[in-house]
């Protein structure tokens, strides 16, 4: 169904076609196809489900999403206002949303644009005055911001997002439906809610209008924002993200100003996992131009409810010049296989590292390709956070075999040592393919590829 006004009382019956994959004469062999088009073509995109044994997201009681969703339960959803009416719908049963073309979050409920600004208007907040009263010449550098204009800060900031944070509720699945599907500035969270299928979508710049400086954060302080393009969050569990795009394109952090001598951050997480969520599977995605990646857990302290869960299977996904958190994982086991890392020389988003080995994590990363600038050396891509072990097999730098645990060792100091991790082998997987076949293999392949019947 259409979704014609933010109310599901109002939705009529729509017309538009199922979104097939249809058999191609010139398809992929099955060997090199994703968990999707492995399986029956003739089935339409919103009705798939996870194949059996395709990661994490695989196990308990599998991932289907919406897949069984009755006529009155699909949305095709063409604006923010049908898209807040189609997640609004109450009830636990199977839905389908099927987003056409690009849905804006920061707009009202009848599309007009909202800006910073906006979101601003009444709270007393000006970024001049909050920069002159924190300015840590005059602050200092031992306290949190505090007063008149931090609280001025907090409420603008509450209404952004008011406006700009989607919960995606249990038993559905979000598709993009057409070649420009798209969700541009939301912070997507699907937030105690188990089975949920997200797809074939574009999701862009949920770029916070209110950083907060912390004077405190680091040796020289921090601007920290708030939004992640896409949280799984507060124990949810069973969930499929594939064949989408995390972009911060086009308002990159290159072109963002420095406040006190620091980047002004107007971005956080692309696809973070945390707080006793388990059972993920990130597959086919293409995540480009964006700083910190996959946050998987987000406190070294036990209270989150995370030690046994933040179970996640990220492969056959390409990451374009991004600069860290590739994952970085604090308890969980997180199987990365067969995914792409290319840096540019050049690029707008400085490296940082990969693979983050934080407290009790249990990294096994395998068959991975990296395509490097000479001036990231093998050594550079592990980082230290605590941790005690990584697994590394069979990854490749610049097409050729290198013991990534062995050269980030030969680098490390001796109380930041790693050793193999032994505790765990990965079993929920359909078909490693050697590292050397990776880049050509996702070239043509990850991202939003599926609309009406037609790769693009």
């Amino acid at each position: 169904m259409r979704i014609t006004r933010p109310m599901a009382a109002a939705a009529a019956v729509a017309t538009a076609a199922a979104i097939c994959l249809p058999v191609q004469a010139n398809a992929t062999p099955p060997s090199s196809q994703s968990s999707a088009t492995a399986q029956t073509a003739q089935v339409p995109l919103e009705r798939q489900v996870l194949q059996s044994r395709d990661g994490w997201a695989s196990a308990g009681a599998g991932t289907t999403g919406g897949a069984k969703a009755t006529a009155d339960r699909v949305f095709d959803v063409h604006s923010r206002a049908e898209l807040m009416a189609a997640l609004a719908v109450t009830g636990a049963e199977p839905r389908i949303i099927r987003v056409h073309g690009d849905i804006p979050a920061n707009s009202t409920a009848d599309g007009q644009a909202l800006n910073c600004g906006d979101y601003a208007a009444g709270t007393g907040f000006s970024l001049e005055q909050y920069l002159y009263d924190y300015d840590p010449v005059r602050y200092g550098t031992d306290r949190e911001p505090a007063g008149e204009q931090e609280n001025a800060r907090r409420k603008a900031a509450a209404n952004q997002a008011a406006v700009i944070r989607w919960d995606i509720p249990a038993n559905t699945t979000i598709v993009g439906a057409t070649p420009d599907s798209s969700i541009t500035g939301a912070a997507l969270r699907i937030n105690r809610s188990n089975n949920v299928i997200f797809r074939n979508l574009t999701v862009r710049d949920s770029a916070d209008c209110f950083p907060a400086w912390d004077p405190t954060d680091g040796d020289h302080g921090n601007w920290n924002s708030e939004y992640d393009l896409l949280q799984v969050i507060n124990g949810s569990t069973n969930v499929w993200v594939d064949h989408s795009h995390f972009t911060d394109a086009p308002n990159l952090d290159i072109n963002q100003p420095s406040y006190f001598g620091r980047p002004y951050q107007v971005h956080d997480g692309a696809v973070d996992v945390t707080n006793g969520s388990d059972l993920v599977t990130l597959s086919y995605n293409r995540f480009s131009d964006h700083d910190k990646l996959l946050l998987i857990g987000s406190t070294d302290s036990t209270s989150r409810g995370d030690v046994g869960k933040l179970r996640v299977t990220i492969h056959h996904n390409s990451f374009e010049n991004v600069g860290q958190r590739a994952p970085r994982v604090r308890y969980g086991q997180v199987d990365v296989y067969n995914n792409h890392f290319t840096t540019s020389a050049g690029s707008p988003t400085p490296y940082t590292y990969t693979f983050g080995a934080g407290v009790e994590s249990h990294i096994y990363a395998e068959a991975n390709a990296f395509t490097l600038p000479q001036d990231i050396p093998a050594s550079a891509l592990i980082r230290h956070f605590k941790g005690q072990a990584i697994t590394t097999v069979d990854n490749t730098v610049n097409g050729k075999r290198v013991d990534l645990l062995a050269a980030y060792n030969s680098a490390a100091t001796a109380d930041k040592q790693l050793v193999a991790d032994g505790s765990w082998t990965p079993a929920l997987r359909i078909k490693v393919h050697p590292a050397q076949a990776v880049p050509a293999l996702l070239k043509d392949n990850v991202g939003p590829i599926y609309t009406a019947g037609v790769k693009r």
